[in-house]
């Protein structure tokens, strides 16, 4: 029986703040709707999978894509509607091209989603039209009136539902059309309205929906626990001051005005270069000039960006975080203290990281050596790298 899983990422997320959409921004170095799309189709008997999105939003999910674009499981982006039930409906109608035997309709902010529940999942529909995952309620209930708190509610029997939720492909989609434009909260809630049976499948705390800003720290909480191989790496890079006129120089990622730039094949950030070293020796992956030869004629004048958002991705496809990366530049001058958070921020960008997870420091070397003599500007960097144990 062929499976195919629709994930639903056409809202807003509004609740969640920041600029994107919820589905789009960064958990641990990735997209949030790319660790649903990757628990998915990391899973064997999944055939198919799909993701229903907002029109305005091709962009963002080409961007969370990555390399992901490369599985041929995975179909062209579906538009959605203005409510969920109306893109849900719509994910199925497109499924129903090559239909499937059974769906699994998951929320693109479940993040956490685990193969041994799909298995479940799938099994149950062995014997019923749908299953859903769900954890019971624990806590006491209290009706809320005028502030206060009222009549607490019998919580035996109550369980609060999950996604993903599993269908007979043929029913879900007949239940969909005959109650579409209805406000019905979730696919389980459809197929009861329809007549069919929901079977009940044990979830877990972990597979939470991100919600509210605090939820994404709850979750790189999470992200951090499942990865108990810590690595950490170093590096170093020096670069002499050049004479090439027009050149910038490139400190941290940024232009920092200053009267002389640094020479090197590259832009010479030796910022950029001592960590993207520092990220590459964390996971055993080289250096920099492995990677990147001085002799390559296409590195001539690189942005160093590209540097470090190659060794960054280098841990994400080993499904590491980069938990911590701390930078010293050493020099005379410029000064850094001016342009430390412009630096912090550009770096966290790079590597899809939060800034707080950025140090950027700077000392000197009271006039000694080369840096004292104002003959060039050093860096040394420390990253601290999270692989699955």
């Amino acid at each position: 029986m062929t499976i195919a899983a629709l994930i639903v990422a056409a809202g807003r997320g509004t609740r969640a703040g920041g600029e994107k959409p919820k589905q789009y921004q960064m958990l641990g170095g990735q997209p949030l709707l790319r660790h649903s799309l990757r628990a998915c189709l990391g899973h064997a008997a999944i055939a198919r999978v799909a993701v229903v999105i907002h029109p305005e939003d091709s962009a963002l999910y080409r961007d969370a894509l990555g390399d992901l674009e490369m599985d041929s499981r995975l179909t062209a982006p579906i538009a959605g509607g203005a409510t969920r039930q109306d893109s849900v409906r719509l994910g199925l109608e497109a499924l129903s091209r090559d239909a499937p035997g059974h769906v699994l309709i998951h929320d693109a902010a479940r993040p956490f989603l685990q193969h041994a529940r799909i298995d479940a999942l799938i099994a149950s529909l062995r014997d019923a039209p749908g299953a859903i995952l769900a954890v019971p309620v624990v806590d006491t209930l209290k009706r809320e009136v005028a502030g206060n708190a009222h009549a607490g509610i019998d919580r035996a029997g109550l369980w609060r539902a999950q996604t993903p939720q599993a269908f007979r492909f043929a029913d879900i989609l007949a239940a969909h059309r005959r109650l579409a434009g209805q406000a019905l909260t979730d696919d389980a809630a459809v197929a009861e309205q329809a007549g069919l049976a929901v079977r009940l499948v044990a979830g877990t705390e972990e597979n939470f929906k991100v919600t509210e800003p605090e939820d994404f720290r709850r979750a790189e909480r999470q992200l951090l626990m499942q990865r108990g191989d810590i690595r950490t790496g170093q590096g170093f890079d020096v670069h002499a001051f050049g004479d090439e006129p027009n050149r910038p120089l490139m400190l941290g990622g940024i232009t920092v005005p200053h009267g002389r730039s640094l020479a090197g094949h590259s832009d010479a950030d030796v910022a950029l270069h001592a960590l993207t070293d520092a990220i590459l020796g964390a996971i055993g992956a080289g250096d920099i000039g492995q990677h990147f030869p001085p002799s390559d004629p296409q590195w001539k004048n690189k942005d160093s960006a590209a540097f470090l958002a190659h060794a960054a991705g280098l841990v994400r496809a080993r499904d590491g975080l980069i938990a911590h990366c701390d930078i010293t530049i050493i020099c005379e001058a410029p000064k850094i203290g001016p342009h430390r958070e412009a630096m912090r921020t550009r770096i966290a960008g790079i590597l899809g990281i939060d800034a707080d997870r950025v140090s950027v420091k700077a000392t000197t070397t009271e006039k000694l050596g080369f840096t004292g003599r104002g003959e060039g500007v050093a860096a040394q960097a420390v990253a601290t790298i999270r692989l699955p144990g």
